[in-house]
């Protein structure tokens, strides 16, 4: 059986500022950089043994990777991407609708389904080549992976993903299943 620990990015100033990120970028604020350590120290106590880990090739992802595992090689991957929000990137959470699953696609953006199917793609062919992978992602992003490809619609509710939430899961013969979250702070 094969292993994902698959973690949300640290806090950043657009989280902050209740602004959307998507594609778009923003550094990492002091707390999430503390954050990420005190998480990091608690993670590699855990002793947890990885064949290879993974980051989205957003800045906020990958920052956060190196400060958990530092000194740790790592492969960015754009299938780990933040949902793409299009024109509706940089301004006030407030705008958007409360059903993203269509919405965004009509704005230059995805699809919750699009971004469900590359998150899908990129962690299996991970998990192809590795028995247990690390992997560095985004809040939307795991949010409609994890609604759509592990729990398939179910009535069980959304699994939180705050800053540096981590889950847990095995994967066999294509098939995700949740065994946990991990509380790191």
């Amino acid at each position: 059986m094969k292993e994902l620990y698959l973690m949300r990015h640290a806090q950043t100033l657009f989280n902050v500022q209740g602004r959307t990120q998507g594609w778009s970028d923003s550094p990492l604020t002091q707390k999430g950089i503390e954050d990420a350590l005190k998480a990091g120290e608690r993670l590699r106590a855990k002793q947890l043994c990885f064949d290879a880990f993974y980051s989205s090739t957003q800045e906020r992802a990958s920052d956060t990777l190196e400060l958990l595992f530092p000194n740790q090689e790592y492969s960015r991957l754009k299938g780990l991407k933040e949902m793409n929000f299009g024109v509706y990137e940089g301004h006030s959470n407030y705008l958007e609708p409360m059903d993203k699953t269509t919405y965004f696609k009509n704005f230059g953006g995805e699809s919750s389904h699009q971004v469900s199917e590359r998150m899908y793609q990129s962690l299996s062919e991970c998990l192809n080549k590795h028995d247990k992978v690390f992997a560095l992602s985004h809040g939307a992003a795991m949010h409609f992976f994890t609604q759509e490809k592990v729990f398939n619609f179910e009535s069980q509710p959304p699994v939180p993903l705050g800053n540096l939430a981590c889950l847990h899961f095995t994967y066999d013969e294509g098939i995700f299943t949740f065994i946990e979250s991990i509380s790191l702070l």
